[in-house]
Formats: structure tokens, C-alpha cells, sequence
């Protein structure tokens, strides 16, 4: 199966004050640590779309095998980075039939969640597999080409939730309580390090 991986990681990071895209897990970046995990995951194409301080996070990708999408009107909200992304990939991978929606700032997302994702759509054959976390239904997420032209008219001020929220009874679930764990602010971030020592 066809499956590209997407990284929206085009956020100015307001609440967190920085950049999170560039806080350091160990020795990696969020950004490349995602990168690093998308990659471990398979031999899928990763697309990573950027916005905020796009120029330091182009300087933070450096040579990482990713293809890279700018989009311009980040300030309008997740949506429109989603959007962004998969339509690179329908032009770039034109028989990509799948796609898996992730972020950089859940920390604890695994190469071998992703691949988890994938069998459970192998598994199953519904067209979206998201992760189950703190009592919802969130990403990284997997979504059918079936899905993409729901996608692809989405408002740019809504995400992939919102789909997965429309589409419960078509949805399988992976669990993973590690998802609950994301880096908004500088207090979950120290926190975050604090026990990761």
C-alpha cells in the first residue's frame, strides 16, 4: 500500500513563547526527531509543511530525505497546512493511497506506532485510523484516499479532528495513551524533560 506521511509542523508556537519546532528531545529537535520517526517507520514518502520561521526550520531539516511545502498562510490555522500537504503529495505521489497525519510536538510518537497504524488499515480496510488518547480520537491519523477530497475542503482553521469526528462509525482506533502527552507551553515542556531524566 501507497501510504506518504505528512508532519504539520507550520505553527508559530505561541503559547510555548519559541519555536517548539526546535526544542531539543536528547539530541534531536522536535522537528527532526519527527522526521526520524516518520523515516524509521517504512519507506514512505515524508512531506513536512512548514510556515512560521520557515528559513530556520528549512536550516533544521538540512539534508533529512523530506520533501518540504511552504505554506504562506499558516496564520489561517492547521487546515490550511493539512491542505497543503496533501496537495504536494497528490501532484508529487499520484498514487499515494493513504496519508498519516502527524505533528511535532507529541514527543512520545513512535516508529512502531506508525506502523501499527498501517496494519490496523491493512487490518481492517476502514478508510481513517486514528490514535486513541485521553478519551478522543486524534493523530497521527490515517486517512484513505477516499478521504482526501473531504480534506481537501476543509476550512483552514480545521484539522484533521473534525473529519475523524464525522466519521466515528468508519473509523478503527489504535491505542495510544502516550498521544495525550504534547508540548504547548514552556511549564509542559520542563516538565516533559524533567521526567524524561
Amino acid at each position: 500500500m501507497n501510504t506518504a506521511i505528512i508532519i504539520l509542523a507550520a505553527g508559530s508556537s505561541s503559547r510555548m513563547g519559541q519555536s517548539k519546532q526546535l526544542l531539543k528531545i536528547g539530541d534531536d529537535s522536535l522537528l527532526v526527531r519527527a522526521i526520524r520517526v516518520a523515516r524509521k517507520s517504512g519507506d514512505h514518502p515524508t512531506i513536512v509543511v512548514l510556515g512560521a520561521e520557515e528559513k530556520k526550520h528549512r536550516q533544521e531539516i538540512g539534508p533529512l530525505e523530506v520533501e518540504v511545502v511552504s505554506n504562506p498562510i499558516w496564520k489561517n490555522g492547521i487546515g490550511g497546512s493539512l491542505k497543503a500537504g496533501l496537495k504536494h503529495t497528490s501532484m508529487k505521489f499520484p498514487k499515494t493511497e493513504s496519508v498519516i497525519i502527524m505533528v511535532c510536538d507529541q514527543p512520545l510518537v513512535t516508529a512502531d506506532h506508525l506502523k501499527k497504524i498501517i496494519t490496523k488499515h491493512e487490518e481492517t480496510h476502514k478508510p481513517i485510523i486514528a490514535s486513541q488518547y485521553a478519551g478522543i480520537a486524534g493523530v497521527p491519523a490515517l486517512f484513505s484516499n477516499a478521504i482526501f477530497q473531504e480534506i481537501a475542503s476543509l476550512a483552514d482553521d480545521q484539522g484533521a479532528k473534525k473529519i475523524i469526528q464525522e466519521h466515528l462509525s468508519e473509523t478503527a482506533l489504535v491505542d495510544f495513551p502516550q498521544g495525550a502527552i504534547d508540548l504547548d507551553t514552556p511549564e509542559e515542556y520542563r516538565t516533559f524533560i524533567k521526567k524524561s531524566k
